[in-house]
C-alpha cells in the first residue's frame, strides 16, 4: 500500500505533471517571473470562476489579510470581530496594524464564528468583521452581512481555507463581503508550489488602493500614493495555479467523495461527531475535523502514528490564549464552546489522491481503536 499523507502533493503532481513542466518551462523561456501574462491570465480566470469584479493577486494569505485590512483606514486601537477558533494568521494581521482583536465565539457543529454573538461584541469602536470559513465550510455569511450593512461595518471574508465552496444561492466563498482573502500554500484546496495569495473584491474603489498597498502604495512607477508593502505572486506560481484551477472542482468532489466514507463509518461510532454539513453551502473539506466525546484524543493520535496514519489538531491553543495577545486581555475572554474544541478535534487525512485500501486501512484501525477504548 501506498504510504498514507495528509496531503498527498506527490500523486497530485504526477497527474498533471506534462501540462505543469510544461507551463514552468514555458515562464523560464520568456523569463517574465514578475507580473508576467501568467500571473494576469491566472488573475482572470479567477475572477471569473469565483464570480468576483476584481481579483489582486500577492505573495500568501496573511499579506492578503493584512492589504485588505490597511486598505479600510482603519485607526489604531479600531476593533475589528473575529473567531478565535482559527489559524493566528487571522489574528495576528489584526494586531499587527494596531488595531484590536475582539473574539467572538464560534457554532459547535460548524466550527465558524457565531451570528448571534456578534451583536454583542460590537461597540463605537468597532469597523469590521471578519469571519473565517474554517476547515472548508462557510460561515453564515447571510446573517453576518445582514449585521454589518445594520451597523455600517466592513466584512472581510477568510477564505484561505474554502476557496470553491458555493451558498445555496450559487455566489462563492469570498465574493460575498467587502473583501476575500485566500492562501494558496501547498496543501489548500487550490495550492500552488510555493507561497501565494490572493485578494478579492467587487469594489472598484477598494480594488484599486489593495492594487497600490500591494506595490509598494504606488499607482504610478516611482510616485507613491500611500503607504504599502510588496506582496505579488510570481508567474511560475500562477502558471501552476492555472492548470490547477481547472482541475478545482474535481479535486473538491474527490474531497468529498472521502469525507462520505468517513462519515458512513463514524456514523456508527458513539461519542464522535463527524464535520457537519450545513444547509446553505456546500463543504469543500480543507480539512476532515471530527469531534471526540468520551475518548483520549492524545491516544489515538499516538494510536494511529504507530501504524503510519498522519492526523492532525488544528488548533490546540485558540488565539485568544496566545501570549502574543496577553496585553489585550483577551485571555479572560468567555468562549466556551471554543475552549471545549480545542480539547477536542481532531483531523483525519484527505486529498484528492486517495486509493480504496488506503481509506479501508485507515477506517478498520479507526474501528480497532473506538473498539478497545469506549
Amino acid at each position: 500500500m501506498k504510504k498514507i499523507q495528509m496531503v498527498d502533493l506527490i500523486s497530485q503532481y504526477e497527474k498533471i505533471k506534462p501540462e505543469v513542466d510544461r507551463a514552468i518551462s514555458g515562464v523560464l523561456e520568456t523569463a517574465q517571473f514578475i507580473n508576467g501574462p501568467e500571473v494576469r491570465s491566472f488573475q482572470s480566470e479567477l475572477e471569473s470562476y469565483l464570480g468576483v469584479k476584481h481579483v489582486i493577486p500577492c505573495a500568501n494569505g496573511t499579506d492578503a489579510l493584512q492589504i485588505a485590512l490597511m486598505a479600510l483606514d482603519l485607526k489604531p486601537g479600531d476593533e475589528v470581530i473575529t473567531p478565535s477558533f482559527t489559524y493566528i494568521a487571522t489574528t495576528e494581521v489584526i494586531a499587527l496594524l494596531g488595531l484590536k482583536p475582539v473574539f467572538v465565539e464560534v457554532e459547535q457543529d460548524t466550527f465558524c464564528i457565531d451570528p448571534s454573538k456578534i451583536e454583542a461584541a460590537i461597540t463605537e469602536r468597532t469597523k469590521a468583521i471578519v469571519p473565517v470559513h474554517l476547515y472548508g465550510q462557510a460561515a453564515n455569511m447571510k446573517e453576518i452581512m445582514k449585521i454589518a450593512k445594520d451597523r455600517g461595518l466592513y466584512v472581510i471574508e477568510d477564505n484561505a481555507q474554502a476557496i470553491g465552496c458555493r451558498m445555496e444561492d450559487g455566489t462563492m466563498t469570498g465574493a460575498i463581503g467587502d473583501i476575500g482573502c485566500t492562501s494558496f500554500f501547498p496543501s489548500k484546496n487550490l495550492g500552488c508550489y510555493g507561497d501565494g495569495g490572493a485578494i478579492c473584491t467587487n469594489s472598484d474603489e477598494l480594488a484599486e488602493k489593495m492594487r497600490m498597498i500591494a506595490n509598494h502604495g504606488q499607482s504610478k512607477r516611482y510616485y507613491h500614493d500611500v503607504v504599502g508593502c510588496n506582496s505579488r505572486l510570481d508567474s511560475i506560481q500562477a502558471a501552476v495555479l492555472r492548470i490547477k484551477l481547472r482541475q478545482l472542482d474535481d479535486y473538491i468532489e474527490a474531497r468529498r467523495k472521502v469525507a462520505d466514507r468517513y462519515d458512513a463509518f463514524l456514523a456508527t461510532i458513539e461519542g464522535v461527531q463527524s464535520p457537519a454539513r450545513n444547509s446553505y453551502s456546500k463543504h469543500v473539506f480543507h480539512q476532515y475535523t471530527m469531534i471526540l466525546e468520551g475518548y483520549d484524543r492524545d491516544a489515538l493520535n499516538a494510536f494511529l502514528a504507530d501504524r503510519d496514519i498522519p492526523s492532525m489538531i488544528y488548533y490546540p491553543v485558540p488565539a485568544h490564549r496566545q501570549k502574543m495577545f496577553a496585553h489585550f486581555g483577551s485571555d479572560s475572554a468567555d468562549l466556551p464552546v471554543t475552549d471545549w474544541l480545542t480539547e477536542r478535534v481532531i483531523s483525519l487525512p484527505i486529498h484528492t489522491e486517495f486509493d480504496e485500501e488506503q481509506l479501508d486501512y485507515i477506517i478498520s484501525n479507526l474501528q480497532e481503536f473506538f473498539n478497545n477504548n469506549k
